[in-house]
């Protein structure tokens, strides 16, 4: 007996593969709150009432899913292109120390200007935290996996020492926290009443602009080239150290921008519990959505984050 991969998969299976893993996950964990000794049905019940149940609810689940969305995305852009970016907890970070420096008041534009600004430089912060582990792959041959991992924890640590030492705000009664960002660079709310903010919108803009990137352009082609077969993308004529090069900053600069929508658009100041996980959790949402751009919004929203 040997197992070999499907040479044609339907549409429907295609749908229903992360149909089935919600329901595998759901019976999975129906098992664990059987031995919590909790009824299971009514155990779903709150769950789904407490993500969807109520305005105030969907709200809030919505507002979670923005650094998912950016952040599954980033996951997703690189695996396509068999570079393993697990360092998007880091570059979410390096986003919002990006916009913490610059949204504060050393530069003060008009609302519209400084809203796009601060999403550029965190988007930049995110994808140049990504030159050591490319060049350390592309010139070295050193797995980007390790690297970029423990890339995370060398700027959780650097983002500490900044919010306790020099970026530290006076008027934080002694909580370890960066300065407030000025109200020109704070993303706007999109309802009166909640917290889900205009960040939600740029997360599906990107992620219709990621769509159309892998499908209809150059870059897109040489991603995806150079994950199905690196020699035969190589042999091509397909410059490999270069697609992963654009690949790294497309991925890093979504990740990066996840950290401003935290930042500029929901909490206001720098923190290091800024991120529950997004970086890690967003891997989970590329998988989930079978590492299609448009999948996004739907499967960011159905894994839970702490």
């Amino acid at each position: 007996m040997q197992i070999e991969p499907r040479q044609h998969v339907s549409a429907l299976r295609v749908a229903l593969a992360p149909v089935s893993a919600v329901l595998a996950t759901m019976a999975i964990c129906s098992f664990l709150i059987i031995w919590a000794g909790a009824p299971v049905l009514e155990s779903w019940y709150f769950m789904i009432k407490g993500s969807v149940g109520s305005r105030f609810a969907l709200n809030e689940t919505l507002t979670r899913s923005i650094p998912l969305i950016f952040t599954g995305l980033a996951a997703a852009v690189a695996f396509r292109s068999k570079f393993y970016n697990i360092g998007a907890e880091g570059q979410l970070y390096c986003g919002a120390l990006a916009v913490t420096f610059f949204g504060t008041g050393i530069i003060v534009l008009p609302a519209i200007l400084m809203v796009p600004f601060l999403m550029v430089v965190g988007a930049l912060a995110g994808g140049l935290v990504l030159l050591v582990p490319v060049l350390l792959k592309t010139h070295m041959k050193v797995d980007e996996v390790v690297t970029t991992l423990l890339l995370n924890f060398v700027i959780l640590l650097f983002v500490s020492y900044l919010i306790e030492g020099p970026w530290k705000d006076p008027m934080a009664m002694g909580w370890p926290q960066a300065a407030s960002i000025i109200d020109e660079g704070v993303i706007p709310p999109m309802l009166a009443k909640g917290r889900l903010h205009y960040g939600f919108v740029f997360g599906i803009v990107a992620a219709l602009a990621i769509w159309a990137l892998m499908r209809f352009t150059v870059w897109g082609y040489q991603i995806k080239a150079a994950g199905l077969n690196v020699t035969a993308a190589a042999f091509s004529g397909i410059n490999i150290n270069r697609t992963i090069f654009r690949t790294a900053m497309i991925s890093g600069g979504l990740a990066g921008l996840a950290g401003v929508s935290e930042v500029a658009g929901l909490k206001g100041y720098l923190t290091l519990d800024l991120s529950p996980g997004f970086g890690y959790t967003g891997i989970a949402v590329a998988m989930l959505a079978q590492l299609h751009p448009l999948a996004f919004c739907r499967a960011s929203m159905s894994v839970p984050t702490p």
